[in-house]
């Protein structure tokens, strides 16, 4: 049946799965799960995370690019906000640096985990992955400029002692950051909206793409008729409720990876790292089917916007969250990860400038993500 057409039975794997990931949130919320149920989770978990990406390609195939891209990154973003604040709203101070741990991650797994992939895919499909230089560049700036505003500066700053701002410093980096996320939205969908639109590989010219995903079966890069309005309203909601079911089960099966990193005697960082790789498992998802069609500037949409919603977001709404939490606010990085940021920034620029990439590129991309996680366990 075509995306058109679609009327999402009751009996479709694409309803029933988020609807049992839900039930499995609301089953396991706030309780000391048995090994078992830990793996049942976990399943609901994957499989919410498949009807995810699901859902938003038969949203993004009836708004179009860059809308397309820009729902699944704000989604995911403002769910995963919203658990970061919890978790420290129950945490108090052992939980002081899980924002920073949580959105440096984030920048991480986008910036070269996404891009990398997604790079990787597009050259071994067509030799040479293209994409829009001026659009990429800018969202790669704008990551750069706020990675650099909320966690670079921090350690650096006198007016408190340790990697933290002060309350106005902090009122600053959120008023910033909100702004910058709000300018580089006007300019993605309206002002220069073209600059974020799809190339056609063999003329080198932007095309309207209509999704992240599209017809697997459109191997010449034309479309199937978008879906009706209702079919793409039922896919927004079952997707919202995908993604909470994914938070959520991440959240439930977090115990249990706190037990196993801390009886592997691992950093506590690393609990971080693996619920933003859940988290994010979504997009990465429809980032790499996206490269598999042809479509790798939607494919970085997703990685830099991504990146861009996960600090222009979180900054703000933990800023406004430090009214009722106690504790301190750790935010600034330490010397290893910015020195991974540095490199990422420099190594993403030099990829980017040219508007085409090979396999090489999505190698580099790669290993500075393997060189983050294995510095993550062993620091």
């Amino acid at each position: 049946m075509s995306t058109a057409t679609r009327r999402f039975p009751l009996t479709d794997w694409t309803v029933l799965v988020p609807v049992v990931a839900l039930l499995a949130l609301v089953f396991s919320w706030g309780r000391d799960l048995p090994g078992f149920a830990v793996g049942l989770v976990a399943l609901c978990l994957c499989g919410a995370v498949l009807a995810a990406v699901h859902h938003a390609e038969v949203v993004a195939h009836r708004v179009g690019e860059p809308f397309g891209s820009l729902v699944l990154a704000v989604a995911v973003t403002v769910i995963e906000v919203a658990l970061i604040v919890t978790l420290m709203a129950d945490g108090g101070d052992k939980t002081a640096s899980l924002a920073r741990d949580t959105v440096f991650a984030a920048v991480m797994i986008t910036c070269n985990g996404i891009v990398g992939l997604s790079l990787l895919v597009g050259a071994l499909r067509n030799r040479v992955a293209v994409f829009n230089a001026e659009g990429s560049g800018a969202a790669l700036a704008t990551v750069a400029t706020l990675a650099v505003l909320s966690l670079v500066l921090p350690t650096f700053t006198t007016s408190k002692p340790g990697p933290e701002f002060s309350t106005a410093q902090l009122t600053f980096a959120a008023v910033a950051s909100l702004a910058l996320y709000g300018l580089f939205i006007a300019v993605q969908t309206v002002r220069h909206r073209d600059y974020f639109l799809p190339v056609d590989t063999g003329t080198g010219t932007q095309r309207a793409a209509g999704a992240a995903g599209g017809d697997a079966g459109q191997a010449d890069g034309e479309h199937a008729a978008p879906p009706t309005s209702r079919a793409a309203l039922v896919s927004l909601g079952l997707l919202l409720v995908a993604l909470i079911a994914v938070v959520g089960d991440a959240k439930a099966v977090s115990p249990t990876i706190e037990k196993g990193v801390a009886s592997a005697g691992l950093p506590n960082a690393v609990v971080g790292v693996i619920i933003a790789l859940l988290v994010l498992a979504p997009e990465t998802l429809a980032a790499v089917r996206a490269a598999r069609r042809d479509r790798v500037q939607t494919s970085l949409n997703l990685g830099y916007g991504s990146a861009i919603a996960s600090i222009g977001l979180t900054i703000p709404a933990i800023a406004l969250a430090t009214i009722w939490l106690s504790g301190p606010l750790l935010l600034g990085l330490g010397p290893i990860h910015m020195v991974l940021l540095a490199l990422t920034v420099v190594v993403s620029a030099l990829t980017i400038a040219p508007g085409r990439a090979t396999l090489l590129q999505g190698g580099v991309h790669l290993v500075l993500l393997a060189a983050y996680l294995f510095l993550a366990v062993s620091p």
